[in-house]
């Protein structure tokens, strides 16, 4: 079984490229979703979190405020070091589990979606990367506006990562990532059907 890795950094759009990924039929592991599963009240990482935070990032319901404690930990290099540090090995145990499902399901290529996949070892685990790309001046346009933030706390959270031009030098294919949806979506189709030829041949 192929392992994929699809990155990008925030504001890039790599969420629009799974998600056309999964339309097209591609089995998809979401390092996120994954992640939100595991931060539901009750669960080992809100246990976790909670453990570390108290009730300061908790809502009346007893779920996680995701912007609360981002915003906090954005602000915060060496907390947000703490915080991933609770976070990924609980993530990275239930990616392993899901890959284990998806070979015993016989599927012969497999998308994992992971925003820190550069950053973490799962850099050394795929057979590919691919990155999506769009300039800092898209991802800034992006970031304020569906996070309804200003300039400067945007570029913070852009600058908490690698830069995605950085990140370019690691992957097998980049994906334009600053056009229209049709041209994406034509740019991951082609994509795509070119991993399934390969892997029947």
């Amino acid at each position: 079984m192929r392992l994929i890795g699809l990155t990008g950094s925030i504001g890039t759009g790599k969420s629009e490229v799974s998600d056309i990924l999964r339309d097209l039929g591609a089995p998809v592991i979401d390092a996120d979703r994954l992640t939100h599963c595991l931060q539901k009240r009750g669960q080992p990482l809100w246990r976790a979190i909670w453990a570390r935070y108290g009730w300061s990032v908790l809502g009346a319901d007893g779920q996680l405020l995701r912007r609360k404690l981002g915003h906090q930990i954005f602000h915060d290099p060496d907390e947000r070091q703490k915080l991933n540090a609770l976070v990924h090995p609980l993530v990275r145990r239930a990616i392993t589990q899901q890959v284990a499902e998806m070979s015993q399901k016989g599927y012969s290529v497999v998308i994992l979606d992971i925003p820190l996949l550069i950053e973490s070892d799962w850099r050394q685990k795929v057979d590919q990367i691919w990155l999506v790309y769009a300039p800092l001046e898209v991802q800034l346009e992006r970031i304020m506006r569906r996070d309804h933030l200003g300039r400067e706390e945007a570029l913070r959270r852009i600058q908490a990562q690698i830069p995605v031009d950085e990140k370019i030098r690691y992957a097998h294919y980049v994906i334009d990532n600053q056009g229209s949806l049709e041209g994406l979506r034509e740019q991951v189709t082609r994509l795509w059907q070119k991993q399934q030829n390969t892997a029947t041949d």
